[in-house]
């Protein structure tokens, strides 16, 4: 029903100079041609026209560009139309009403790359990734972005979807021919060796969400210290304002302040956080808990210290930082350097001196911050998995190779349950796609095109 309806809405933001009206279905000509004096259907596809909005009573409403795309080469698959009108909220308004008028309807949200993907124009993952393109805030999230877009995700789970199939065709074979003798098929070791392979490359996407999670979602970075040793200035300096109270007084920060910044494409989020000190006031001992618990949150953890730190302070941090990145920074340069112990336990991490205040060592500090995050180089070629979703299917499909890969172990498990948790593997896979299921016909073609069945 849906694909029987012709849509139209506003394609840009609202308050430009600008606005695009996309139209979209099989009456998307005959109502641009009823509001215009065009006749669509005798247009060449992909080319662009002047034309004036007209409305029942005759009057010009605004001159348009209208850009002409046949199906199926256009977004959505369908006719579609886009009328580039001057932005103004009533002309806009009034276009709209009058495609109304003539046979469209609202779109809904989301609708015009939904009827993408129904008509085979992109699959799930690449509908995601126009969501994640519209958002992207810097180079590595548009980077990941038009990478699943142009298919990135997609090719990787085609190839996975072929060496997938051509286990599944070995057991088919095993199950279907294996009373006879005098044919060939596959042995054990084959189907092992092949299901490991397989569940390398899953392994190997699944652990990418960690990275794609980073990317897209800003590195969580704690800044921690003592009371008055220069964390509220270190943020505002990074962030080149005054997002923090900035005060002589021990305890000013009492909850914690976040905001984010690229560092060379990548977002880092900052987390300012209450000073570390043993305190009675209740308030501050919230904010201090806050503090430990933004540690643990966090990937990397600023260390703020003026002085030569006592041993126990040493440990304590030390042992709150464990598998996060740490960087020692000591502030207030300006006013006096200190000197770290040859034996401290300091000189193992990355050691870093500002002064936050003046600015100094702040280009050092940030890529210090750069070279802690540890994300890879992003090409075109990368494919890292940022949608939580797809990070779910390719866990259960983990599961379910695992237990393949346990069967292949055993002579007792049949070949017709493996075959089952291979397709449950290829179901989880598809899921992400919203394509790929192997079918029947494709086994038995893969079967008797691909493997010796008998001389």
């Amino acid at each position: 029903m849906m694909g029987n309806e012709t849509i139209c809405a506003l394609a840009t933001a609202p308050g430009g100079a600008l606005g695009i009206i996309r139209v979209s279905g099989p009456r998307a000509f005959d109502a641009v041609s009823a509001v215009s004096a065009l006749h669509c259907d005798a247009l060449s596809a992909n080319t662009i026209h002047f034309t004036r909005i007209i409305n029942d009573e005759g009057e010009v409403i605004d001159e348009v560009l209208v850009s002409v795309f046949r199906a199926p080469h256009s977004y959505t698959g369908e006719d579609s139309v886009e009328i580039s009108c001057h932005g103004s909220r009533y002309i806009l308004n009034k276009v709209i009403e009058l495609l109304i008028q003539n046979g469209c309807r609202m779109a809904q949200p989301g609708e015009y790359t939904q009827r993408a993907f129904l008509n085979g124009k992109m699959d799930l993952s690449q509908a995601e990734a126009v969501a994640d393109l519209i958002a992207s805030s810097n180079k590595a999230t548009h980077q990941l972005a038009i990478s699943q877009l142009r298919g990135g995700i997609s090719s990787e789970l085609d190839k996975l979807r072929e060496q997938l199939l051509k286990l599944t065709s070995l057991l088919e074979l095993e199950l279907d021919f294996s009373d006879h003798e005098e044919l060939e098929f596959a042995d054990r070791t084959e189907l092992k060796d092949l299901a490991n392979k397989i569940d390398k490359q899953i392994i190997h996407l699944a652990h990418s969400f960690e990275i794609g999670q980073s990317i897209k979602q800003g590195i969580p970075v704690a800044i921690v210290g003592k009371t008055n040793v220069g964390k509220s200035t270190l943020l505002n300096a990074l962030l080149k304002d005054d997002r923090a109270i900035v005060s002589n007084i021990h305890g000013t920060t009492r909850d914690t302040i976040e905001d984010t910044i690229d560092i060379q494409g990548i977002t880092f989020r900052f987390i300012d956080t209450a000073g570390i000190r043993q305190t009675t006031d209740q308030v501050e001992q919230i904010g201090i808990q806050r503090t430990f618990q933004a540690m643990h949150k966090a990937r990397i953890v600023l260390w703020l210290i003026d002085a030569n730190p006592a041993p126990e302070d040493i440990q304590a941090i030390l042992e709150e930082t464990k598998c996060k990145s740490l960087i020692i920074i000591q502030n207030k340069i300006d006013k006096q350097e200190i000197t770290i112990a040859p034996n401290s336990d300091l000189h193992k991490y990355t050691y870093v001196k500002i002064s936050a205040k003046s600015g100094i060592g702040l280009n050092q500090l940030e890529k210090a911050i750069f070279e802690a995050a540890n994300i890879p180089s992003i090409t075109d070629s990368d494919v890292i998995i940022t949608n939580a979703r797809h990070y779910e299917s390719l866990l259960h499909a983990k599961q379910n190779l695992s237990r393949v890969l346990s069967g292949l172990n055993t002579s007792s498990v049949s070949g017709d349950l493996l075959a089952e948790d291979l397709r449950l593997v290829l179901s989880d896979l598809a899921e992400i796609t919203g394509r790929g299921q192997i079918t029947t016909n494709e086994v038995l073609e893969n079967i008797f095109t691909h493997f010796c069945v008998g001389k």
